[in-house]
């Protein structure tokens, strides 16, 4: 079949590193192409030479049978290119048609804009995706997933023939990733070519028809989903075996180290559950159970509406994260780019910005040498990917950018940790190398909350579970008895009895 776009033997370099080194994707008419590869493989650099954000180096670029260089995005888009990104790029106090025709608005021989005429191209391309709400309405009204489906109409809106999605269920609910993907199978069947980027495996054997693999910004390989199963394509991606995905630390936990009694605040009602030493405590619960509300209550984020907190036996205050922090709490957040980490700041900064206090003078003076060590030793122990301590966080990867936020938290030295979707937008490299970070603080004593989507992930690495749902504990199980259908079933509020030892 012929490729409605080509890339071959792409190279991108940029001061100190080569990005891309002979990479190439092909996007066929009517197929789904998957994009994967480890944070740091090459995919995003690919997607902007593609785009022409970044001219290549070498390679060409096939586009409808024709060598192409695109000056910029705007050229690129208005070829049938379009991309939407994994932070959708919209203006929530304008319109549908507003938003999709923003700078192209129909105007009239005196300026005019055509308002009528706008709204119903925009009407027309909100039907072609089956979509039932009128052009009309405020973007800032809709849901993630129903913001999503305008960014499309807006790619659409350009006759794109090439559609890129980057990690586009990140934000969205199995609802809405159900309508996402009946709209991709009816975008193939008019003959689009569909770019797919996502680290979940599960997606990738959905939806896709064939899959390209990026390592180190190399091309390794073209397959048809069907030749292939989650452990082959894993292998492909990082280069080695993956033994075992979740490679849960056995060691019995030691004495209560927390004791959380009938907590109540925003989102959460009357939860009470002890942490043991050694332990790691996975929660779990559907969208919107009160699962990142109960941590943010715990640590301060949230008022504490009513209820106690004993750490080590002492009843404690944490009315702000401040306080959280003096008291031994540390949260990580699953928003790491709007609540854990300041991007225009180096890994360095970033990495020690809740502990300034171990490295100040009196006089609130710091103590570099101090920091820059201790900076130096959680890169080597995280094995974080950057060329310097200097370098901005922004520009590593997703998963290194994941290991900085929780080294941040580790500096502070906390007797519990609450690691809030740890390895959600991580590679499945990093998240063996984030799993083995956690085994590691639990071998030393460290009291763990994993909260996590993923329910292997909480079976895999948890001694046990607690499930929320609507706000409050629906239950609590130790590992031996948790299994997928019993933990689903307490998260949409199904009573189990189940025998505590």
């Amino acid at each position: 079949m012929q490729p409605l776009l080509q890339l071959q033997g792409i190279d991108k370099s940029f001061p100190g590193v080569k990005a891309l080194s002979g990479a190439g994707l092909s996007v066929y008419p009517g197929r789904v192409m998957a994009l994967v590869g480890e944070n740091g493989a090459g995919k995003s650099t690919m997607m902007k030479v593609m785009t022409g954000i970044y001219p290549r180096d070498a390679g060409t670029i096939t586009w409808l049978g024709n060598e192409v260089f695109f000056a910029g995005p705007k050229a690129s888009q208005e070829a049938g290119i379009g991309i939407i990104h994994q932070e959708l790029n919209l203006i929530p106090q304008l319109s549908i048609a507003e938003n999709i025709f923003l700078g192209r608005e129909f105007v009239n021989r005196f300026g005019r804009i055509q308002w009528h005429k706008m709204h119903a191209e925009a009407d027309v391309l909100l039907k072609r995706l089956n979509l039932r709400f009128s052009s009309h309405r405020l973007v800032g009204e809709l849901s993630i997933g129903d913001q999503q489906m305008v960014e499309i109409a807006k790619v659409l809106s350009y006759q794109s023939k090439v559609i890129v999605m980057d990690e586009p269920t990140d934000a969205l609910t199995d609802t809405e990733t159900a309508s996402l993907f009946r709209v991709i199978r009816e975008l193939k069947a008019q003959g689009c070519g569909i770019v797919y980027i996502s680290h979940r495996m599960k997606e990738i054997f959905e939806i896709c028809d064939d899959v390209t693999i990026f390592r180190d910004g190399q091309f390794i390989a073209e397959r048809a989903v069907d030749s292939l199963d989650e452990d082959s394509l894993i292998e492909m991606m990082v280069g080695r075996k993956l033994e075992e995905q979740y490679p849960r630390l056995d060691k019995a936990p030691g004495e209560v180290r927390l004791k959380v009694d009938h907590l109540t605040g925003p989102g959460v009602n009357d939860v009470s559950f002890t942490l043991r030493k050694g332990e790691i405590l996975g929660v779990a619960g559907l969208m919107g159970a009160g699962r990142t509300e109960l941590m943010k209550v715990l640590y301060g984020a949230l008022p504490r509406i009513s209820g106690t907190v004993y750490l080590d036996g002492k009843d404690v205050t944490t009315r702000t994260p401040e306080e959280g922090l003096q008291n031994g709490i540390v949260y990580i957040s699953e928003d790491r780019k709007r609540d854990g980490l300041v991007l225009g700041m180096s890994v360095k900064e970033n990495m020690s910005l809740t502990a300034l206090d171990y490295f100040s003078h009196g006089g609130g003076r710091l103590k570099h040498a101090e920091e820059q060590l201790a900076v130096g030793d959680f890169i080597k122990l995280f094995n974080v990917k950057t060329p310097s301590m200097d370098q901005p966080i922004g520009l590593l990867s997703g998963g290194n950018q994941q290991k900085v936020a929780i080294a941040r938290g580790l500096m502070t030295r906390p007797k519990v940790l609450i690691l809030d979707e740890p390895t959600r937008g991580v590679d499945v490299g990093a998240k063996k190398e984030i799993y083995q970070l956690i085994n590691q603080f639990k071998e030393e004593g460290l009291s763990i909350i994993l909260v996590s989507s993923e329910m292997p992930e909480v079976l895999g690495m948890s001694d046990r579970v607690l499930v929320m749902h609507e706000g409050r504990l629906s239950g609590d199980f130790p590992i031996e008895d948790a299994t997928q259908e019993v933990l689903m079933a307490a998260a949409v509020g199904k009573q189990h009895s189940v025998e505590q030892p």
